[in-house]
């Protein structure tokens, strides 16, 4: 009886007919380690991105458990109603009496202003950058309007001050003469605000070219990703230019163009050099475009150099931790509109 190594021959093969093990080719290995340092490199990616996002969110977390801890002693001992007090404020001495009743005001009403003008002019710039505007004037117009986000917000304010406001003061005085019958173009209970041009309309349009370059960006990258696949259906249905925009781009663009107003709000609210040098006293709360006013900003880079004390820094930090909630209130409401829009 012939062993099985006998069968096969002193050969160290063996019978080339039987199945032997399988052979790995150099290609093949070097495809399984690609794929391992693929899938290694996704882990890593992934890891960084999570690790990122919670970093941001325990960042804010901070910022509101400063303003928070900074704040509360201050209201506490706060003899005014914080929210509807209207007074001068009163940050020395035993007492502490303040509120942010005009410091809302201000903030909102200049911020509204400049998202009214500058959310038509940046949808129209985009609309024209993205379809109508031949290629050799995208690239420059592009530049132009991007070259606004660059410019420092203090050189904002002493244009806005010194050119602007009075190039204004003729308009605000026809608009007092002539339209006084509405509530914004009352006469002015401080009429320096008139010769100067330093009133909340003058702020708010300055902010509103602050603002202009951030809208338009981010709705220009919004539009020109639409579909192809729309636009060639619209036009394939007989549609002209401006119905496909309507159909094909602004809808697919609205979730974007809000948020691109949302981020221009952001830094609307926020603003406080630019309309330091414009707006910096206290006025009253009537919807009057030519009064002037305090901002949650401008109000505390007037009063910054007098912290002197725990209390007194403290009631100005309940004036930032209220623009703070201001903002992320906003921001949420904003989210949620695009969220739905998606839906």
């Amino acid at each position: 009886m012939t062993s099985l190594s006998e069968q096969q021959g002193d050969s160290p093969q063996g019978d080339p007919t039987l199945p032997g093990p399988p052979s790995t080719s150099e290609g093949d290995t070097e495809g399984l380690r690609s794929g391992t340092s693929s899938r290694l490199g996704d882990q890593i990616f992934r890891s960084l991105s999570v690790g990122s996002g919670f970093l941001v969110s325990i960042i804010i977390g901070l910022i509101a458990l400063f303003l928070l801890a900074q704040a509360v002693p201050s209201l506490i001992d706060n003899s005014a109603n914080f929210f509807t007090y209207q007074g001068e404020w009163i940050t020395t001495g035993t007492e502490l009496r303040f509120g942010i009743p005009q410091l809302f005001y201000a903030t909102v009403i200049v911020a509204v202003i400049a998202l009214l003008l500058a959310m038509p002019i940046a949808l129209g710039i985009s609309i024209f950058l993205t379809e109508y505007a031949p290629k050799r004037l995208v690239g420059p117009i592009t530049y132009t309007v991007d070259l606004l986000a660059a410019v420092p917000s203090i050189v904002y304010g002493l244009w806005g001050i010194l050119v602007l406001g009075p190039a204004l003061v003729p308009l605000n005085n026809w608009l007092v003469g002539n339209l006084s019958f509405l509530p914004f173009f009352q006469q002015p209970t401080q009429v320096a605000n008139m010769s100067t041009g330093g009133t909340l309309l003058t702020g708010g349009i300055v902010l509103a070219v602050m603002i202009l370059p951030i809208i338009t960006a981010v709705t220009r990258e919004v539009f020109v990703q639409t579909p192809k696949g729309h636009r060639e259906a619209a036009l394939a249905l007989g549609a002209t230019k401006w119905e496909v925009v309507r159909v094909a781009v602004l809808p697919f663009g609205f979730s974007g163009y809000i948020s691109g107003s949302m981020l221009g709000l952001g830094r609307a609210l926020g603003e406080t050099m630019a309309l330091l040098l414009i707006i910096s006293t206290a006025g009253p709360i009537d919807f009057n475009l030519m009064e002037s006013g305090e901002t949650f900003a401008t109000k505390i880079a007037n009063n910054a150099a007098e912290f002197d004390s725990p209390a007194k820094t403290g009631a100005y930090i309940s004036a930032g931790l209220t623009l703070f909630v201001l903002t992320f209130v906003v921001n949420a409401a904003a989210r949620a509109v695009v969220t739905g829009k998606k839906k």
